[in-house]
This record gives structure tokens, sequence and C-alpha cells, in this order.
């Protein structure tokens, strides 16, 4: 199996008149996504190398190698753009990918099967698992909180999650 891709930006269209696009970028650093270049397509392929770019609006307007005019840039308007999960930086202790953590198994602290991590989403409260419990029964939300995810064991591919009450 090879490799998951992370998406890591889109194209949001042209800037000026010179070429250069703007990237909406869903790195925590906009900037960070020259040092990613060339970023890649969905089929594995180079897709945009990133010659310079500048931070603007809470995303990135780049000089691209692949792109000369304003109509080509608006052309690859909505191009999701990836890098290799392998290109990212190891994060720091108790902190974690989302994307390294969809998938994963989700048992309670005895062991039982509660389902598997479907998403992972920020409300504005605070980060949330959306636990898929695979049997049909509508998938339910855990904080993401030490309260709550008591366990994260990345090689074993499980989340030990106290269930609140609630749900």
């Amino acid at each position: 199996m090879s490799e998951r891709l992370i998406l890591i930006a889109e194209v949001a269209g042209a800037f000026g008149v010179k070429g250069e696009v703007r990237l909406t970028s869903w790195a925590a650093d906009p900037k960070s996504l020259l040092t990613y270049s060339p970023l890649l397509d969905e089929g594995r392929r180079p897709a945009l190398t990133l010659t310079s770019g500048r931070v603007h609006k809470g995303g990135l307007v780049a000089r691209v190698r692949e792109i000369e005019t304003r109509e080509q840039a608006e052309a690859l308007r909505g191009l999701k753009l990836y890098i290799a999960r392998a290109a990212l930086p190891a994060p720091d202790a108790d902190e974690y990918y989302f994307a390294d953590l969809i998938g994963l198994a989700a048992i309670s602290p005895d062991g039982a099967p509660l389902g598997w991590i479907k998403s992972v989403a920020d409300f504005g409260a605070g980060d949330l698992l959306e636990i898929d419990p695979g049997d049909g029964a509508p998938a339910w939300w855990a904080p993401f909180t030490r309260e709550v995810v008591t366990a994260v064991d990345l090689a074993a591919a499980q989340v030990v999650i106290v269930r609140p009450d609630e749900v």
C-alpha cells in the first residue's frame, strides 16, 4: 500500500495579472507550503512547484514554475494539493496530526470496541473525534481531552475513550 497523501492546500484562483496563484492553506503556517514543493495532485503526480510566496489573508500568494499567465492560474482554481504524510515533521509529545487519528479503532478503558474514528473537527470549542460505531447506530462525538481520550496508541492503531455520559 502506498503512503497516504495529506491535503495541504487548494488553488483559490489567480492573484494579480502576472500568473501568481492564491492558495488556501491547511498548514499551520501557510509559508511552510514552500518547503513541501512540489505539491502533488491526488494522483500523486507533481502538480505545482512553488518558487516563492508570501502570506496573504491566511493563505499564500505564490509564484509557480508551471504558471506564466493569469489565465493559467485561474484555470487551476479548485485544484487540491497534497503532500506525502512522511513529509510532515514529527509532532511534539502528546500532539497528533488529525490524519493519523482518522481510521483508528476506538475502545473503552476495559477494551470493549466503541467503533472507529471517522473524522476530527473543531467547531469552536475544541477538537472533537467523530466515532462511528460501525453497527449502523448513529455516529457520536467525543471531546479530544485528556479526561475523555485517555490513551492514543498509533502503533496499535487504537484510541482509548471514556465515553461521556451525555452521548
